[in-house]
């Protein structure tokens, strides 16, 4: 929040010295009424149009966070629109709008940075045809949003306007399903499932000292590792819950810590470079590339609810150069590859719940520790929870291990403790956010990924049999919050209610 302080002062003169120029109106008028063109509800609303124009023209949207129509100072993901039906007073009210604005200002502040050059001068003249000041169009946003979001709060047909349009599209193309004849191809589609399931979870049956070799097994180790007792990361955890909505949202080094504590070690079976956790990039010609000179985990807060809880998340994302073909047919290999794993935090500090996918969304399993029961499902052939593996309670100074396979970076087995022998590497951690908008060699930004969250040229060859499942580029990789894991069904990986949907939680 200090960091943020002085632009914010800055703002708050610039929308002072706005509202007396073009006036400031009492309420938000509804979408049908109409302002005085001078007015600063509608400079704010032209401000957003332009920026938006200029994005859209360079093709530097932002996929993370969805757009909320009528509404062009907020964003919302699948967590915070889980809080549209919940009864919410006038602070915690506040206190969600201000996180949809939030992630409105980062989507936006990643979208200039990534605006090429050339389009700069255009736009900071157009806002200054409007009458704004020159100044960076990150203070006018800053100004704006408070305007907006005011007026809109100053009424309560605003307020329900906004909760009911702050709404995530899901990942799915219905109209592919439709065409597709996706009632009747999901049958085989479901057998198929069922038979890799089957398939995995022989895997994870073997031994691992059984499990296959192809290279060299090597360790991938957090350099950075910390160990926490649960009392210790309870504490964090409570005293990190801000605000009336009860979201903890550890910071600094409290968020550092948690981070150190449970991340996984990779144990890879390594046959080439291909196999080496890296740092991604977009590359010449839109083909992206990996260093694996930078191992690095890439990771992120996520949330769950259970019932009227809200637990922590700590998401670990790792990038390998490619998926090498394994013969001229092989639809599944391509550029990049990556495995996502995820830990789920009870309020007394002990980990709960570990998934994992890879970043495609691909392969989504689940390894519950003792403290969860699967829930009875009813009888579908839409994919449920696949956990092939049920792991123990996790004592101070544990640490998961992930066996990866070679080449197809599938996991093989989770286990507490790395055998024997294999050689050692570390890699560290950086946000997952820098992603978004990374810095390239002449100096301009560019995103991993496109504006429906796709990396560009990691198409695979199974979008040409997979699409009447309705999943856009399957296999393809993708930004976080845009991640469909089942082709049979609709489920993503960012939804905040999956996992009580699938587990009873025993919570103290």
């Amino acid at each position: 929040m200090s960091a943020r302080t002085p632009l914010a002062i800055v703002a708050l003169a610039a929308l002072a010295a706005l509202a007396a120029l073009g006036g400031c109106a009492t309420s938000m008028p509804p979408p049908s009424r109409a302002v005085a063109p001078d007015s600063l509800v509608a400079r704010c609303e032209r401000l957003y149009a332009t920026l938006d124009a200029a994005v859209t023209q360079a093709r530097v949207e932002d996929g993370g966070a969805a757009r909320i129509a009528g509404f062009p100072y907020a964003r919302v993901d699948r967590f915070l629109a889980s809080f549209r039906a919940a009864p919410l007073d006038d602070a915690a009210h506040r206190a969600w709008v201000d996180l949809l604005v939030g992630h409105d200002r980062d989507a936006r502040r990643t979208e200039l940075d990534n605006l090429p050059l050339a389009a700069r001068p255009v736009v900071s003249a157009r806002l200054s045809d409007d009458g704004w000041p020159a100044v960076a169009p990150g203070v006018l946003i800053e100004g704006c949003s408070r305007a907006l979001r005011d007026h809109d709060l100053a009424t309560a047909s605003g307020r329900d306007r906004l909760r009911d349009a702050a709404r995530v599209p899901d990942d799915y193309d219905t109209w592919k399903r439709i065409v597709g004849l996706y009632a009747l191809v999901s049958v085989p589609f479901a057998y198929g499932v069922s038979r890799y399931e089957t398939g995995v979870q022989a895997t994870f049956d073997t031994p691992p000292e059984q499990l296959p070799v192809r290279g060299t097994l090597v360790r991938h180790m957090p350099r950075e590792s910390v160990t926490l007792t649960a009392a210790e990361v309870a504490a964090i955890l409570a005293g990190a819950t801000m605000g009336p909505l009860g979201i903890p949202r550890p910071e600094g080094a409290q968020l550092e810590r948690l981070t150190g504590a449970f991340a996984p070690v990779l144990e890879i079976d390594e046959s080439d470079a291909n196999d080496r956790p890296g740092f991604p990039a977009p590359g010449e010609g839109g083909a992206p590339t990996v260093d694996v000179g930078r191992p690095m985990a890439f990771t992120r807060v996520a949330y769950a609810r259970v019932g009227d809880r809200v637990l922590l998340q700590i998401v670990y994302s790792f990038w390998f150069p490619a998926r090498p073909e394994r013969s001229p047919l092989d639809l599944l290999a391509g550029r990049l590859d990556g495995l996502t794993w995820r830990v789920t935090l009870a309020p007394d500090g002990n980990p709960v719940l570990f998934d994992t996918m890879h970043n495609c969304g691909c392969y989504h399993m689940f390894f519950p520790t003792p403290r969860l029961r699967l829930r009875s499902q009813s009888y579908t052939i839409e994919e449920t929870a696949f956990a092939p593996q049920r792991l123990p309670a996790l004592a101070p100074g544990d640490r998961v291990v992930l066996r990866i396979a070679s080449g197809t970076h599938y996991l093989e087995r989770v286990t507490l403790a790395a055998p024997a022998g294999a050689s050692v590497r570390g890699y560290g951690f950086t946000d997952d956010d820098t992603l978004r908008s990374l810095r390239r060699p002449d100096g301009t930004h560019q995103s991993l990924f496109d504006g429906d969250g796709i990396v560009p040229g990691t198409e695979r060859g199974e979008r040409w049999l997979f699409w009447p499942m309705g999943i856009r580029e399957p296999g393809a990789m993708r930004q976080w919050g845009r991640h469909a894991t089942a082709f049979v069904g609709r489920r993503h990986f960012d939804d905040p209610e999956l996992l009580a949907r699938y587990f009873e939680f025993d919570l103290p």
